[in-house]
């Protein structure tokens, strides 16, 4: 029997007889426990209850609001356990589980509990109002998620058949309800979880999902492998590509509306030997972050940037591999150059998101729209600045410095490893050296490193070893305090919430463009813009690991001694 906690805390004097009458009503009316209602009316504070809860149960209390939760210790008890017996895992040493209860004299839910995890359980005891408030926020993305997949699992059968029977049989089964409701969960948990791209990955037996966020991938859930074809259907529908084709490679947008915010999706399907394999990029304008002092530039760095992107004419490249934050670093410039008196132009192959007032072009080749075909055009068109999406050839890359030449301030990116061997590609693409040298203002050099979750960060010692593979001097090093991150609820277990750029900023001083027409080596003009001032790339992120930022690990893997 549950103990009547609303009856002894009157008996305490804690209450009075009045304010646990209307707590009764609140109970009836709306649900919940009396201490809850109890807390609500104001009649008790949550502290002093709490204090009243471990003295009445003899058992020692925990305030869940104030206490850090391992989410892997949570999965230990299922959420339908959890919600039964209002019970939450908070900790577990060797053998031994650590849970908070409401009610620890439940002798019955103690064993079941034992029996479910095979631990030895220790309780305490925790109000009503934390324990819901914490249940709900630890197993709420959990049970959507297994609801959509019991649903998907009880309802929903597509057998094999014959090349037109699985056609229809996928058509039909993309629009049944389960399966509406798994996609449709599957995108609505990676925009909670802040991911960028959504992976479905058939293999002979199995059904992959993982989701990729703050640029590693994770796997979510494996549904079952027969509902492969009604899936893939159900997106090829949603982003209106062609079912029927399942041999050739397609690619499709999705725009849905989510909590009030508009998301768009870039599908692409790739056929591979057990079906088709769907790549989802989400494309959140909400979490567009288009403020360069954001983004993770040190400060002379980011002084340097807003001079080159100021000037009326000339060249700014961006370089460095996919998903490195290109396309971002280039809006964030372009919203800062972005007033009613200039008209900018953009050729991006595909646009990913629409900017008021910048008049942007989607690349389709099909129609023989290129990008040297679009940026003729743009000349055209009476532009102050112009961005082309990538320099992927000559062509492209002679009307680009022309542009700079003639009076137009050029955005563009190239595919380089860093700063310098930028200019000795442009050569190499056929660009005479003097027109390099005389066009240019700027390159940019970038990578994404994963900062450190706020929430979980604790301070570490680098090994001797760690520091010798930075080839960090132990006296630069003196002073700087290092981090790393626990993992907490707040970021997925990871250690990690969110990314910032590295930069390594060259702007193409008089020397530097002596030694482009001298046709200098990338390391000669590396060398001399780190004696201007440069900070290479593993100079910049050492920076943001002395600073706190970001750990050793993301810094060897981002960058190399030699950048």
């Amino acid at each position: 029997m549950k103990p009547d906690v609303g009856q002894k805390l009157v008996d305490a004097g804690l209450v009075p007889d009045e304010a646990l009458r209307q707590a009764r009503e609140v109970e009836r009316t709306d649900g919940g426990g009396v201490t809850t209602a109890l807390v609500k009316l104001g009649a008790i504070e949550e502290e002093k209850l709490l204090e009243f809860l471990g003295a009445e149960f003899g058992v020692a209390p925990i305030n869940l609001d104030q206490t850090e939760v391992d989410p892997g210790v949570v999965r230990m008890i299922p959420p339908e356990v959890a919600n039964k017996f209002q019970v939450l895992p908070v900790a577990r040493v060797g053998r031994q589980l650590t849970v908070a209860m409401t009610n620890p004299s439940n002798f019955f839910a103690i064993d079941d509990i034992k029996f479910i995890t095979g631990h030895e359980v220790r309780v305490l005891v925790a109000t009503e109002g934390q324990l819901r408030r914490a249940i709900d926020k630890f197993y709420e993305s959990a049970s959507s998620m297994d609801d959509i997949m019991r649903t998907v699992e009880e309802d929903v059968e597509v057998v094999e058949a014959t090349d037109d029977e699985a056609i229809d049989a996928a058509t039909a089964g993309a629009d049944q309800a389960p399966v509406v409701k798994f996609v449709n969960g599957v995108i609505s948990e990676a925009v909670r979880r802040g991911a960028s791209d959504i992976h479905i990955e058939p293999y002979e037996r199995t059904l992959r999902v993982r989701f990729r966020i703050d640029g590693t991938l994770y796997e979510m859930m494996s549904p079952p492998h027969r509902l492969r074809a009604a899936i893939t259907s159900r997106l090829k529908i949603m982003a209106d590509l062609d079912i029927a084709e399942r041999r050739v490679p397609q690619d499709g947008r999705i725009k849905i509306r989510l909590g009030g915010k508009q998301i768009d999706l870039r599908v692409s399907t790739l056929p591979c030997i057990f079906g088709e394999k769907i790549v989802m990029r989400i494309l959140d304008k909400s979490n567009l972050a288009l403020d360069l002092t954001k983004l993770g530039f040190e400060p002379r760095a980011l002084e340097v940037f807003f001079r080159a992107i100021s000037l009326p004419y000339g060249m700014v490249l961006v370089t460095g591999p996919t998903g490195s934050g290109k396309t971002t670093t280039l809006y964030s410039a372009l919203q800062k150059v972005n007033v009613p008196g200039v008209n900018i132009m953009t050729a991006e192959d595909p646009v990913e998101y629409n900017l008021d007032g910048i008049n942007q072009v989607n690349i389709n080749e099909a129609v023989d729209l290129t990008f040297a075909a679009a940026l003729r055009s743009f000349l055209r068109q009476d532009p102050n600045i112009v961005m082309v999406g990538e320099m992927r050839d000559k062509e492209t890359a002679s009307i680009a410095v022309k542009a700079a030449l003639t009076g137009h301030l050029v955005f563009s990116t190239l595919h380089t490893n860093d700063a310098p061997s930028t200019l000795t590609r442009l050569i190499d693409m056929g660009i005479e050296p003097f027109l390099v040298s005389s066009s240019t203002n700027l390159i940019l050099a970038q990578r994404l490193v994963r900062r450190i979750c706020a929430k979980c960060r604790e301070e570490i010692e680098l090994a001797p070893e760690t520091m010798r593979e930075l080839q960090l001097d132990p006296e630069a090093a003196e002073g700087a305090t290092f981090f790393t991150g626990r993992g907490c609820y707040d970021c997925n277990n990871t250690g990690y919430r969110g990314r910032q750029g590295v930069y390594e900023v060259m702007p193409v001083t008089g020397r530097i463009r002596e030694l482009i027409l001298e046709r200098a080596s990338a390391r000669s003009i590396k060398d001399t813009a780190v004696r201007e001032g440069m900070l290479t790339l593993r100079m910049d992120a050492l920076e943001k690991l002395k600073s706190g930022r970001t750990t050793a690990e993301e810094v060897l893997k981002e960058t190399s001694p030699d950048e």
